[in-house]
């Protein structure tokens, strides 16, 4: 036990052997060299003897022991060799990488990095070795000469930004490179808290994308070019340096400046030099003030201010600092708003000066409009007086007649009540044209209008007339062709026409036209009583009649108040030249059309047109009202016509196809019912049997119904038509040829 105390545990099997050897050798010494006599020696002996198999069995278990060690070690070194190889397989894949890579433990020392880490900067790349902290690495970056730091930026400011970005699991950022090289570095945490680095060249990526927003930045800037330029506005803008960087050519206009003058990275100042010894400023703002405000590394307001040019030019300039601390200077020319204020300040000021001219005016204005209330109300007495003395008498004649009495005597008063209901229709026709003009709502369609044609169809239907009072109505041919209203300047002329024949008792009434320097005057003379001096103005009055004894049939005195207003209305002046015994004259002046004139062609005839016999003339008659349908059919054929009466289009065309014949003459009313329209009829007409004469009926006076017939020269009747009117017209359509255009009113 002793002897096992002498070995110690901890020491290796070798060191063990050696000490077991050394103390057998010592007890065998002991043994041979001590004699014990009472028997010491044997029990040494016995021990010895123990003691040897005690380190035999030891020395068995410690060669087990070496064994084991042995075999633990070769393990050992084929783990190491392992471990080795997969270190060099390691840094072998990591040396194929593209990239540059690196990695750091969770200490932030790096473990180890390929060849191309730190490829962009060999200044520094020789320092990237195992062992080297992350803030070291980062340092090293922030101080390399191949490094490019931001503008205003400092390595020690680089360095406090990078590594704020480390505190992330993933970064990913670009770094700009000397030479224009970009390096874009990812960083990236690993499971047991190490750190991943990979460096990538994105040069050749970054170049295209550059390329790419260059050619935006141009097209862009194409747009801005385009933009400034289709502005009315002159616009220059400049950069952070207050140097030109874009214009479009209204600046050049609108300051009087040299287009040369306008180059990129012009200075402000340089500029507009010259500018600002001819401009003036307003507003408190001067030239000092600009240059302190264009100068200013402060947040800039905007400013807007006026620069006046001499004394009729005027610019409003309004400047804006943009955000990279540029600046836009726009300029408006306004002038005329300048202008436009004075002006209003001018007639503020003769504000009150006119205020009181027009409260002077409006007290007349208000003693004319009672004046013509007044008026007004002794033209309706007169009007329902006039209106119902016709009906009157007419209704009195129908009542007289008896059922015993001779067909002439019947005729008689039929033929008294007819002139009454055609005085009652023609103070009514009348009544309305006064109206029209009066009411401000008068359409006028001015156009050539051919004379002659007027007046030979006036001749035509006043002709019998003037004829039964034992009258020589002679009508002058003429070729003049005047612009005007077709329908009120028929108006006109029938009107001073009629008006003589009423009131020329014997003699001869003479129409002409006499030419002027640039224009023509209709004359319309007679051999009637004539007129008075103090009664010219009050014949151009509302049922005011210089024969007080006259009846309604005989005039309403209406015919002269629709000339004068018909004259303002167009604008032709009207004379009246008479002598009291000898007779009167009416002179209408009328613009010539232009590049017409006088026809070259004569009208047919010194002599106004006589009218001649209707006998056989067929004429397509279309309306659909069946009572005026039938009473234009009697009224024609007491003419000796030939009617062919319809009631629509489809009718009529098929009359026409069955009675396999052409018209001569067409009348058709405007409105046929379920959406027809008889100009609809004449178009068909005209293009199944060519230019055929024909005329519109119609009770509606809307100015585009009249636009419509003279663009494609149809008379125009207005209900009720007149008989004369109507037999004037067939009269015209048998003797001449179809002419176009020439607008009538019945």
């Amino acid at each position: 036990m002793t002897s096992a105390s002498l070995i110690n545990p901890q020491d290796t099997p070798e060191r063990q052997i050696e000490k077991l050897t050394k103390i057998n050798l010592s007890l065998m010494r002991r043994v041979e060299q001590t004699t014990d006599d009472s028997g010491a020696a044997y029990a040494q002996f016995q021990r010895a003897a123990l003691l040897e198999e005690e380190v035999r069995n030891r020395t068995r278990d410690l060669e087990r022991a070496l064994d084991l060690l042995n075999e633990s070690n070769a393990r050992l070194a084929e783990a190491n060799r392992a471990t080795e190889e997969a270190r060099s397989n390691l840094a072998n894949a990591i040396e194929t990488v593209q990239e540059g890579f690196a990695l750091f433990d969770r200490d932030e020392r790096l473990v180890m990095c390929n060849s191309r880490f730190g490829l962009h900067m060999p200044d520094i790349r020789d320092r990237f070795r195992p062992g080297l902290t992350f803030h070291q690495y980062v340092d090293l970056v922030s101080r390399s000469a191949f490094m490019s730091l931001p503008e205003n930026m400092t390595p020690e400011d680089w360095i406090e930004r990078r590594m704020e970005r480390h505190k992330d699991d993933h970064v990913i950022f670009n770094v700009r490179m000397v030479g224009s090289r970009w390096v874009q570095v990812s960083e990236h945490r690993t499971p047991d808290g190490g750190t991943v680095i990979l460096q990538t060249d994105v040069t050749d990526i970054m170049r295209l994308e550059r390329q790419e927003r260059e050619r935006m930045l141009d097209d862009q800037a194409r747009l801005v070019r385009a933009t400034l330029d289709h502005l009315d506005q002159g616009v220059c803008i400049f950069d952070n340096q207050a140097r030109l960087a874009g214009w479009n050519q209204r600046v050049s206009e609108m300051l009087s400046i040299p287009a040369r003058q306008f180059t990129m990275g012009t200075r402000f100042f340089t500029l507009f030099r010259d500018f600002s010894q001819v401009a003036s400023y307003s507003s408190g703002i001067d030239e000092e003030f600009i240059r302190n405000w264009i100068n200013s590394t402060d947040s800039r307001p905007p400013i807007s201010l006026n620069i006046e040019q001499g004394e009729a030019k005027t610019l409003a300039v309004h400047a804006q600092e943009m955000p990279d601390k540029g600046f836009v200077i726009s300029f408006t020319d306004v002038s005329a708003e300048r202008t436009a204020v004075r002006a209003i300040q001018q007639a503020n000021e003769m504000l009150e000066a006119r205020v009181r001219e027009r409260t002077l005016e409006l007290a007349d204005a208000l003693s004319e409009a009672e004046r013509a209330n007044a008026s007004k109300s002794r033209f309706v007495a007169a009007a329902s007086h006039d209106l119902l003395q016709p009906l009157s008498a007419a209704k009195l004649y129908m009542a007289s007649i008896e059922p015993d009495q001779s067909p002439d005597q019947i005729r008689q008063i039929a033929d008294k009540a007819r002139r009454s209901l055609d005085s009652v229709e023609s103070i009514l026709e009348a009544l309305l044209d006064i109206s029209n003009l009066d009411s401000g709502k008068a359409a006028v369609l001015r156009a050539p209008v051919p004379l002659d044609l007027i007046l030979r169809q006036l001749g035509d239907e006043l002709g019998p007339t003037a004829r039964a009072k034992g009258l020589d109505l002679r009508i002058l041919p003429t070729s003049a062709v005047v612009n005007s209203d077709a329908t009120y300047l028929r108006r006109i002329a029938q009107n001073l026409i009629v008006n003589a024949v009423r009131y020329t008792e014997r003699g001869k009434i003479l129409v002409g036209v006499r030419r002027r320097p640039k224009s023509v005057r209709l004359e319309v003379w007679d051999t009637g009583p004539g007129i008075a001096p103090d009664q010219r103005d009050i014949i151009f009055r509302e049922f005011q009649r210089l024969d007080a004894a006259a009846s309604a049939a005989e005039g309403m005195g209406l015919g002269l108040a629709i000339v004068e207003r018909a004259c303002a209305l167009l604008g032709h002046p009207l004379e009246l030249v008479s002598t009291v015994g000898r007779g009167t004259g009416f002179l209408v002046e009328l613009p010539l059309a232009q590049s017409l004139g006088f026809s070259s062609r004569r009208a047919e005839g010194d002599s106004p047109v006589q009218p001649s016999g209707l006998d056989d003339l067929i004429v397509l008659l279309v309306e659909n009202d069946a009572n005026l349908r039938h009473a234009l059919t009697v009224a024609l054929e007491s003419w000796n016509v030939c009617v062919l009466p319809a009631s629509g289009i489809s009718e009529a065309i098929e009359l026409v196809d069955g009675e396999g014949i052409s018209p001569d003459v067409v009348i058709a009313d405007l409105q046929l019912g379920a959406g027809q329209y008889g100009t609809d009829l004449l178009s068909d007409i005209q293009a199944r049997f060519g230019p055929v004469p024909a005329c519109i009926i119609t009770a509606t006076r809307a100015p585009e119904v009249t636009e419509l017939c003279v663009q494609n020269g149809w008379p125009l009747f207005h209900k009720p038509v007149a008989p004369e009117t109507l037999r004037g017209f067939l009269a015209s359509a048998a003797k001449t040829p179809f002419v176009a255009p020439i607008l009538t009113g019945g």
